[in-house]
């Protein structure tokens, strides 16, 4: 008798930690853009930047930058205009190229999901035409194809 009680809640036991398990993953953010957007979204955000200083410094950008490691620690749904975004904010390693030193960085991303839901956009904050609300241009990030 008292192996079978052993058996019942060790049984017990197992389906209580598989059903927490399921139930933790459902709270996750759901929406939540794939590795490779946030790579492509990071790597635009840096050429963006890079572009301006060169811009104002009357000097060539340069190049693509190698991004890798994502480490995404917060996610929060917001508005971007009349559109839903996500604001992501963590760590991120990167590095330009010809460069052999490899930077970890914090990083803060506003993405806008496509409206089919197949595409993502980086959005940037410009700040605001009338004094209330935050203005925003976004640019779309490539889809890679099947």
């Amino acid at each position: 008798m008292t192996a079978l009680k052993r058996c019942t809640q060790g049984f017990f036991v197992v389906c209580m930690v598989l059903l927490l398990n399921l139930g933790l993953t459902g709270c996750g953010p759901s929406d939540q853009p794939p590795r490779g957007v946030l790579l492509k979204a990071l790597g635009l955000q840096i050429q963006l930047t890079q572009t301006a200083i060169a811009r104002s410094l009357e000097l060539e950008p340069v190049g693509v930058p190698e991004v890798s490691r994502v480490r995404v620690e917060e996610q929060e749904s917001i508005r971007l205009g009349e559109q839903r975004g996500i604001h992501l904010t963590g760590r991120f390693d990167w590095r330009l190229p010809a460069d052999s030193v490899r930077v970890d960085s914090p990083f803060e991303l506003f993405l806008e999901r496509g409206e089919r839901g197949q595409s993502w956009r980086l959005a940037q904050p410009v700040g605001s035409s009338d004094g209330t609300s935050q203005d925003w241009i976004t640019h779309p990030l490539p889809i890679d194809s099947p």
